[in-house]
């Protein structure tokens, strides 16, 4: 039996070799859209500090605009997904987990 685990994920995993290491990011439009949430919690709470003085409103309003942005980017990596599956698997839209909301 061999000691290393199967990659049944390898096409979907993104590898970056940093010096003697490597990071492996599984999943990555889930990665992703983690990370996009994350950019929108922090756009929102920036932009939320800011109005609490007049002098801050303006750039506090382009935060709120920023994690607008991002909000929108959220429905657009899911179909992003949802279409990189139909590509690269052939599976009809909505099989093999891809209903999965990220």
């Amino acid at each position: 039996m061999s000691e290393n685990p199967p990659h049944h994920h390898k096409r979907d995993s993104l590898t970056l070799h940093i010096g003697k290491e490597e990071l492996v990011v599984r999943q990555r439009y889930e990665a992703v859209s983690i990370a996009n949430d994350v950019l929108v919690a922090v756009w929102f709470l920036i932009g939320s500090i800011m109005f609490f003085s007049p002098e801050w409103a303006g750039p506090g309003t382009w935060c709120f605009v920023f994690g607008s942005v991002e909000l929108m980017i959220r429905p657009v990596l899911r179909l992003t997904r949802q279409l990189h599956l139909q590509k690269v698997h052939g599976a009809p839209l909505g099989a093999s987990g891809a209903d999965q909301d990220y």
